[in-house]
């Protein structure tokens, strides 16, 4: 091989390494995710990420011959991390309401489901209503903190980083109720640790609050969000959708 052959095969190979980096790199996404929510996202004592939202984010990466990886990430400090690209999606939990819209793009919901309320069993409450001037807890930058924020107005809001914290405070007595999805609630008081709890009652929905169901945030313009959408519409219709529901609930979580 010549001198000007040999420069142009040395050339066109480092010009194909260079686009086979490029795509290997397109083939891997990472997920942000607020991992304290169970059944939707939690972490197993080995630091799996397990759940529901965790599933369906396997299946979906799998749909679409992609590589991902999850990351933790508070709630209330989600959407700046996407926004600083510390990740490429948002699977937590989220639900699709309008003032997220400013900030992020949403993909087709993923699950809908109401808030609700939960007391402690020895509570007296028997409406909404009886827990007027009671302390309420909620996580922060939430839907349905916002929801006891305008709906619970005679109560006293008190936020929390987690879930699992408005959980112990509730356990020991420092809240009279808690504010959260229906599923996650009714998951807590059925476990031992949520043994001192009941649900008290299911909320309406609140369309400009709790918004249109679950999504996975992107940033804005992202065309992933096209891609997300034909997966989740082709794990829908495959059967795959069901049997991670299945796995997790004995009713219909994608909702109408």
């Amino acid at each position: 091989m010549n001198i000007s052959k040999r420069f142009v095969a040395i050339a066109s190979a480092a010009v194909l390494s260079l686009f086979a980096g490029q795509s290997m790199a397109a083939d891997k996404l990472v997920i942000g995710t607020d991992s304290t929510y169970p059944p939707f996202e939690y972490l197993d004592a080995g630091g799996n990420f397990l759940g529901f939202d965790m599933d369906i984010g396997r299946a979906l990466c799998a749909q679409m011959k992609v590589e991902c990886t999850f990351v933790s990430n508070d709630f209330d400090g989600i959407i700046p991390a996407l926004q600083a690209k510390k990740f490429d999606m948002i699977l937590s939990s989220m639900s699709i309401t309008p003032e997220r819209l400013k900030l992020v793009d949403f993909t087709n919901k993923i699950y809908n489901t109401p808030p609700a309320v939960a007391v402690p069993k020895d509570s007296t409450a028997k409406t909404v209503a009886d827990l007027k001037g009671k302390t309420i807890g909620a996580q922060s930058s939430t839907t349905h903190a916002n929801y006891a924020e305008k709906h619970m107005a005679d109560s006293q809001l008190k936020l929390y980083p987690t879930a699992d914290e408005y959980k112990l405070d509730m356990q020991n007595g420092r809240v009279d109720a808690v504010v959260d999805d229906v599923v996650v609630l009714s998951e807590w008081v059925k476990s031992d640790a949520g043994a001192c709890c009941k649900i008290l009652t299911t909320l309406p929905v609140d369309k400009v609050i709790n918004g249109d169901g679950a999504g996975i945030a992107i940033r804005k313009g992202d065309p992933l969000k096209d891609k997300i959408n034909a997966a989740i519409a082709a794990i829908r219709a495959d059967g795959t959708y069901k049997k991670i529901q299945d796995k997790y609930f004995d009713f219909d979580v994608y909702g109408e």
